[in-house]
């Protein structure tokens, strides 16, 4: 089922994205030579209204083939590099477009079945809040909740027997006794869990004397049917921002540092998360979709050959300089830059299979 999951997923997120430059593309004129699902060889196809409809034997998501697209043609009126420079930027941003829709589509629907997050202040007025818990969001290594057993994702249950209103209430008591040793009691599932602890010096709290835990008031957040939507987009807005700005310090680390500060996952990585996050139920699946697809998007619009921001910005060298790149000049590039992205999966790849060991198996048992 989690391999299944996956593949449903991805597939969903692709062709979404390709349906964005598909109808686009018809739309400017130029001529779609091919959709496809999954990835060649193929499998089966038929032929409608000059374009080719095929299904192929790897499953992970799709494309879609439009004449010229390389540069080539500029002659021929069906041939996309023809087309004014502001229709080809149409339909190299539709893809990237269909994916926000989609996510922000996805988090509607969450909304309108109630979404776990940790609940603010300045939360809306109409929002419909239920199931109020204080979670466990941080667990420091090397504290005292972490050597007690602490994990993250618990929930406070109650604190020397007292019971608590929100997170603030219940760091306000561990404040007040940092010098004694605490009963913290925590729901992990439907079970319950009493750990003792003292707290201790952390370094990474400045060596200040804590429990070592992050503590936030949580609940499953719902909003009526007519304003879901409006949450979700607001949501996909938040999500995306967060995602292009974990991407500029990626790459400002690797060029800065010659280091990848955070953990990238390929295919096998994602399936596994799937995996993990289709037991937390359906609403969390649909969370990760729709951060999937937001993550999609943002990645193809990356100025990089091969990639929609590759192909964009070459639309705009055109209009800068005033004349098209050099058709060869182009296809080249994006061919070379195919191939360097095809290397970064394979590694991504191989540390997914180092990192994640046996627990590929475990998981798609």
């Amino acid at each position: 089922m989690s391999i299944l999951l996956f593949i449903v997923i991805l597939s969903v997120l692709v062709l979404v994205h390709e349906a964005g430059h598909f109808f686009t593309a018809r739309w400017i004129g130029a001529q779609v030579e091919e959709f496809g699902v999954g990835f060649p060889p193929r499998a089966w196809s038929f032929v409608r209204k000059g374009v080719r409809y095929s299904l192929n034997w790897i499953p992970l998501g799709g494309f879609v083939k439009i004449r010229g697209e390389s540069g080539d043609g500029r002659n021929d009126p069906l041939s996309f590099s023809s087309k004014p420079a502001w229709k080809r930027l149409v339909v190299l941003s539709a893809g990237v477009i269909m994916n926000f829709v989609l996510a922000a589509f996805l988090l509607a629907i969450g909304f309108m079945v109630g979404v776990p997050q940790a609940i603010e202040s300045n939360l809306s007025s109409s929002a419909i809040v239920r199931e109020r818990a204080i979670a466990v969001v941080q667990v420091a290594e090397g504290s005292a909740a972490a050597l007690a057993g602490v994990q993250f994702g618990d929930e406070v249950a109650s604190i020397d027997g007292a019971m608590f209103e929100s997170a603030e209430e219940a760091r306000t008591y561990i404040q007040a006794h940092l010098e004694s040793e605490m009963q913290v009691t925590v729901k992990r599932g439907e079970e319950y869990f009493t750990y003792p602890m003292t707290a201790t010096e952390l370094e990474a709290a400045d060596n200040a004397r804590v429990l070592g835990i992050g503590l936030a008031t949580s609940g499953v957040v719902s909003y009526p049917w007519y304003l879901a939507p409006i949450e979700g987009v607001k949501s996909a807005a938040f999500l995306t921002k967060e995602v292009v700005l974990a991407f500029y310090g990626l790459l400002k680390n690797l060029v800065v540092h010659q280091e990848v500060a955070v953990d990238l996952s390929g295919p096998i990585g994602i399936a596994v998360m799937t995996g993990e996050v289709a037991k937390l139920g359906f609403v969390y699946l649909l969370y990760f979709a729709a951060l999937l697809s937001i993550n999609l998007a943002v990645i193809n619009f990356i100025p990089f050959p091969a990639l929609d921001g590759g192909r964009a910005l070459f639309v705009i060298i055109e209009k800068i300089k005033g004349s098209p790149v050099h058709e060869k000049f182009e296809a080249t590039a994006h061919t070379v830059g195919f191939a360097l992205l095809m290397i970064l999966v394979v590694l991504v790849t191989y540390r997914d299979l180092v990192r994640f060991g046996g627990d590929i198996l475990s998981v798609f048992k």
